[in-house]
């Protein structure tokens, strides 16, 4: 019995490393057929015009109970008095291949963003009130396709963001405004920088746009988004953006589909460099020692909370804009995607670093 015990034990062994070397060498194909969703997208009607005004279509707000962007770890909190307003848009948390845009009470997803929210829009609590909306997100494999479903789904995603954008603006008064997002989020938050910051008077209220794990092009997107690449870690009014790899870092899976898009001037996006911030220093390019990373998070088991560690990621600009993180990065397990793409990370990663160039960038604002 026992021998027959460790045959089962040792079978179970070969199947999870076999499992293991087909995500590491397939990960994408395998991706790429289980989790895009087959047939066409339902079209969604337009927000309600007063949708937002309501707190059950927000994550996080101030007078939210149980804000998930208010964490913080062991040794920070939020500001008392926040000074700015925060918009955040959250990144894709809905896995479902039914349909290509989450229900607005699809409890899983909602669950998986109020994770995402402790992870990331907790960064900027020291600054300014979160406001971060619920929206009828894109499913995780539209990003893995090219069928004019994915893209359908998008834009659905996307009236709801500026939905929820606009009345932003009303309830954040005259305060200074952060933007940030990670991933979808970021995407949106892109296309919301051309449609509701270039050209128009809320450009110089903006304290800085974090659009972060969404590659920006350098030449075909940022002359239409409405505010400049930050330059300095002290400067005020300008975007930021990375992506996260550790070596040897395969993006193809970014790249393959980001090539094959025009960017917001109308040009091909194919080869150009893009907007690569490192978030160690808030500078463009360069590299930093892990020496200078203030704190990563590293979430426990359940993903329910997380520890702070000092001095374990460095972060260099590499290629045509994406950041490598080395060789012996933390431990995140079975989130880490093909190609040894931390995406998922891109905040926790800098988490510190990121609340400080917050913090920097709002004092210079305000200078």
């Amino acid at each position: 019995m026992a021998r027959k015990f460790l045959y089962v034990v040792a079978v179970l062994i070969v199947l999870a490393l076999a499992a293991a070397f087909a995500y590491r060498f397939y990960g994408v194909q395998l991706m790429r057929q289980f989790m895009v969703p087959g047939g066409e997208a339902v079209a969604l009607p337009p927000p309600d015009r007063a949708a937002y005004a309501r707190a059950d279509m927000w994550i996080a707000r101030p007078d939210k109970p149980g804000n998930p962007a208010l964490w913080t770890p062991e040794g920070f909190k939020p500001a008392d008095e926040p000074e700015a307003a925060v918009f955040f848009v959250h990144p894709t948390s809905f896995l479902d291949t039914a349909t290509w845009n989450a229900p607005l009470d699809n409890a899983d997803a909602n669950n998986r963003a109020a994770l995402f929210l402790r992870g990331q829009a907790s960064a900027f609590n020291s600054v300014g009130a979160i406001w971060a909306p619920r929206y009828r997100q894109a499913t995780f494999g539209a990003f893995l396709t090219n069928k004019a479903a994915a893209q359908q789904a998008l834009d659905f995603a996307y009236r709801d963001v500026i939905a929820a954008f606009d009345e932003f603006v009303k309830e954040a008064g005259d305060r200074p405004i952060v933007l940030a997002g990670h991933s979808q989020g970021a995407l949106h938050l892109s296309r919301l920088l051309v449609d509701r910051i270039a050209g128009t008077p809320l450009a110089k209220r903006v304290v800085a746009a974090y659009v972060v794990g969404w590659p920006v092009s350098i030449t075909a997107d940022l002359p239409k988004m409405g505010l400049p690449a930050c330059s300095r870690p002290d400067e005020a009014g300008c975007i930021l953006s990375w992506q996260s790899f550790s070596e040897p870092a395969d993006p193809s899976l970014i790249l393959d589909t980001f090539d094959a898009t025009t960017g917001f001037t109308g040009k091909p996006r194919a080869g150009t460099p893009m907007i690569c911030t490192n978030p160690l220093t808030g500078k463009p390019g360069g590299s930093a020692p892990a020496e200078a990373n203030l704190g990563t998070l590293i979430p426990d088991m359940s993903f329910q909370s997380a520890q702070l560690v000092t001095g374990r990621v460095p972060a260099r600009c590499d290629g045509r804009g994406f950041i490598s993180i080395g060789r012996t990065p933390p431990d995140f397990g079975q989130y880490v995607l093909p190609g040894n793409n931390y995406h998922v990370f891109d905040y926790s990663l800098f988490w510190a670093n990121v609340r400080q160039d917050a913090e920097r960038r709002l004092a210079a604002y305000k200078q």
